[in-house]
């Protein structure tokens, strides 16, 4: 830490020990836990231990201030002493190298309550097991207990460099120093575990959309919004020069009027999504912002409620005026149709009035707070009322119709095509698999007329579940898989959450589920070629839905570039999985076999279809179940690259897990270490089962060199994303 940055680090500890401690000025063990916020207590204990110098049962300021002092400036033998004394839980002597390799007879070891500061000076199997079990509990990582006897084994080995049976602390420091990171970073943060929620404060940081990253990144969607915002402007003041002879609040509702007949039409053409799957295998991608129309759908929205709300206003002041010059009373001109405004039976006051709460009602359910909060179903329901307000449009406005013919024949089109494909075909879901965290994988038999691109998204209506009612979801499997389509469904919402009970609350694969026989879909060929990770989660089936789409994504485009990035988060992965896969079938492709030897080769050749040559996929998890999901696709990817390519892997895959604690966490270094050194023994990742190495947290580094004016670029992005930046200067 900076040395401005450990002057705050210890106010904040100060400050935090007076209010915990109270009139006694000292801490106790419970205390001391609280404090800390340490998931596990054996690292609570362990730290009380070692700072309770004088075996008082409680910390004093002076005390934690001194161990404070010693592990932020001592040097890196204090540091790594300390790190010894926690490993070296109790006094016992150590285990026979005999007894090591017979771990897995090993019973559970007693790892609670308060354990003493100073051990026997080495640390024998028992205690690194101990401290490896706390290590997984406190990174939230679950492992059987012979995976747990492998870890120690691994590392117990490793540092036992005299085969003594126990590891003293010359032994630890020297294969500390065989993981370089582990050092640095001891060294650098060796009181990391301790730091404030927030530490430094964060720096006044100009705007997102004022900087230039932003405007450069978004230029298509700015430019687009700007003309948007030309043409609304332009129908205004065009209306308002028409009809200023009616007064002001009548030019301003004739303005916002004429508005609301551009928009209330546009909101639906940005919706039209067979047209738009259309338009991005066209040049328009490139000059329209096509990838980001549910956006620019929902600022439309949002314009419509601000144009009704002055339009009904500037109606209301009008017809106020004309209240006190006319016969009629303001009451009579708002909800009634004696005063004959309007071209159809002078109606238009009254249906005024319903198109202003059913737009309110519209925008109002379709906020953030309804659809993510599990009310998905008020957002479908509530939206479907945009039939009724076109309807309404038509009679309340004598205009409307010229702008709406057109594009309403073409949404009428759409709906019409969708319902017909829809209906086309037997499909039926043949297969299920339950995964961790509530996840459906839902195995649908695929039509032969059904031809999609790697990312597209389709609407599924499943009667079973409710008759009515759509939903999006991304294909998670390969165009080039011809006889299923897979979809993976994460439990958010009512309908999500009644689609996993379901499914749940039928048989298991020995009974076969109500619907179809249990071995149809064998028969078939249309097994799942990811076989279930947990087979009574494992369903088979025969339910009836009903498929609309596909329609594209910005996806599409990754076979145009040659080096693509593929990032995703949590369920995040589910088009990446239909990415993946249908890059290793083209890759399969272009493999080729030598009839005379083992030797395998990927030619390099490039072609319209398939340009890309190198991918890095990184997928980033919050806990260890998640990595489950997809986790047989993953091992698939990988045996398929198993033949290093000369060119290097035309596939690299990073997994990070935000749980799991990280080198620089003084928790952490011993289990990290272990899981490193059975990776390498193993060639195998503890955590998944890969091949690829499970990195733990998301902490990123970037390091520059190069032009200054570039590296301002590049730092904002970093800093925007909480990422480390780190500049070259000569």
């Amino acid at each position: 830490m900076a040395v401005d940055e450990d002057a705050r680090w210890l106010e904040w500890v100060t400050k935090q020990f007076e209010s915990i401690a109270g009139d006694d000025k000292e801490i106790d063990l419970d205390e001391f836990k609280t404090a800390l916020k340490v998931k596990e207590s054996f690292f609570a204990e362990r730290f009380f231990a070692l700072f309770d110098s004088d075996g008082s049962s409680s910390i004093s300021l002076e005390e934690l201030l001194e161990a404070l002092e010693l592990l932020i400036h001592g040097s890196e033998t204090d540091k790594l002493h300390f790190l010894f004394q926690v490993y070296d839980v109790d006094g016992r002597s150590g285990a026979s190298l005999r007894g090591l390799r017979s771990l897995r007879g090993l019973g559970p070891c007693v790892d609670s309550g308060p354990v003493p500061p100073s051990g026997s000076g080495s640390i024998d199997p028992d205690e690194l097991r101990t401290v490896l079990k706390s290590c997984l509990r406190e990174s939230a990582i679950s492992l059987p207990e012979e995976k747990l006897d492998d870890l120690t084994l691994a590392l117990f080995e490793s540092a036992d460099r005299d085969r003594s049976g126990a590891i003293t602390f010359e032994e630890l420091k020297a294969e500390l120093e065989t993981f370089p990171e582990v050092m640095e970073n001891l060294t650098i943060s060796a009181a990391n575990w301790l730091k404030p929620p927030e530490v430094e404060q964060r720096r006044r940081r100009t705007p997102r959309y004022l900087t230039r990253a932003y405007w450069h990144n978004n230029s298509r969607k700015l430019l687009f919004l700007v003309l948007y915002a030309l043409l609304s402007l332009l129908l205004f003041l065009g209306a308002v020069l028409q009809n200023r002879r009616g007064g002001a609040w009548f030019m301003v509702a004739k303005g916002c009027g004429q508005c609301l007949n551009f928009n209330c039409t546009f909101v639906m053409v940005l919706m039209l999504r067979r047209c738009l799957t259309w338009l991005r295998a066209t040049w328009v991608v490139r000059v329209l912002p096509l990838d980001q129309n549910i956006l620019l759908h929902q600022i439309v929205g949002y314009c419509i409620l601000c144009f009704t709300l002055v339009h009904t206003t500037a109606h209301v002041f009008n017809f106020a005026r004309l209240a006190q010059r006319g016969p009629f009373t303001l009451l009579e001109y708002l909800l009634t149709t004696r005063p004959g405004v309007g071209w159809v039976g002078g109606t238009a006051s009254l249906t005024g009035v319903v198109l202003q709460a059913a737009i309110c009602l519209m925008v109002l359910c379709s906020s953030t707070f309804v659809r993510r909060s599990g009310h998905f179903e008020v957002f479908y329901w509530s939206h479907l009322s945009y039939v009724w307000v076109w309807a309404l449009l038509m009679v309340h406005c004598e205009n409307f119709w010229k702008w709406f013919v057109v594009p309403g024949l073409v949404f009428l089109l759409e709906k019409i095509v969708g319902v017909a494909v829809s209906r086309m075909g037997g499909l039926y879901i043949v297969e299920v698999n339950l995964l961790p965290s509530k996840v459906t994988h839902l195995v649908i038999r695929r039509p032969q007329f059904f031809h999609f691109k790697p990312g597209d998204y389709v609407y599924i209506n499943i009667p079973a579940i409710a008759k009515y009612e759509w939903h999006p979801f991304t294909i998670s499997s390969a165009p080039e898989q011809p006889d299923s389509l897979w979809l993976h469904v994460r439990s958010m919402g009512q309908w999500t959450n009644r689609l996993y009970e379901y499914f749940r609350q039928l048989e298991g694969p020995a009974g076969g589920p109500a619907g179809g026989p249990a071995g149809g879909p064998q028969k078939a060929g249309l097994q799942s070629e990811d076989p279930p990770p947990f087979a009574e989660n494992h369903r088979f089936c025969n339910i009836k839905c009903y498929v609309d789409g596909p329609y594209g994504t910005p996806t599409r485009q990754i076979f145009a570039s040659e080096h693509a990035v593929l990032i995703g988060a949590g369920i995040g992965i589910t088009p990446f999985a239909s990415i993946l896969q249908s890059i290793m079938y083209r890759y399969r492709m272009r493999k080729q076999n030598c009839p005379k030897c083992s030797y395998s080769w990927c030619e390099n050749i490039k072609d319209s279809e398939m340009k890309l040559r190198k991918v890095d996929f990184i997928w980033i998890n919050r806990d260890q179940k998640s990595f489950e999901w997809f986790v047989s696709l993953l091992t698939k990817l990988e045996m398929d690259q198993a033949d290093e390519e000369p060119e290097g892997r035309f596939l690299e895959m990073h997994m990070y897990m935000t749980s799991a604690l990280s080198k620089n966490d003084m928790k952490a270094i011993g289990l990290q270490m272990a899981l490193d050194l059975l990776a390498k023994k193993e060639k195998r990742d503890s955590i998944t089962g890969l091949r690829t190495r499970t990195q733990p947290g998301r902490k990123v580094h970037v390091f520059y060199c190069g032009s200054p004016a570039l590296a301002k670029v590049i730092k904002a992005q970093c800093e925007h994303f909480g990422f480390n930046f780190y500049k070259e200067n000569f």
